[in-house]
């Protein structure tokens, strides 16, 4: 038996990410590297976490968006 796996609209997807009460508030949300890359795309997903003034980092698979504009330090 073969999945079916649906997959949400781009934009809806997205409008998701950024409409989370972490990101509202300029927390942090995290998404899997796969999962953005399927749906929307690296590219046009950066586009939309620079165009909003946020930062994005990877590691490990893991997309991990800061939804503010501090800037970031690296403790260790």
């Amino acid at each position: 038996m073969s999945k079916v796996i649906r997959v949400m609209p781009p934009d809806l997807w997205m409008q998701g990410i950024f409409e989370a009460k972490a990101a509202r508030t300029g927390g942090v949300v995290r998404r899997s590297l796969r999962d953005i890359e399927r749906t929307v795309g690296m590219a046009q997903f950066l586009k939309e976490v620079e165009r909003r003034g946020f930062h994005a980092v990877e590691n490990s698979g893991q997309v991990v968006i800061f939804c503010n504009n501090a800037p970031i330090r690296r403790l260790i």
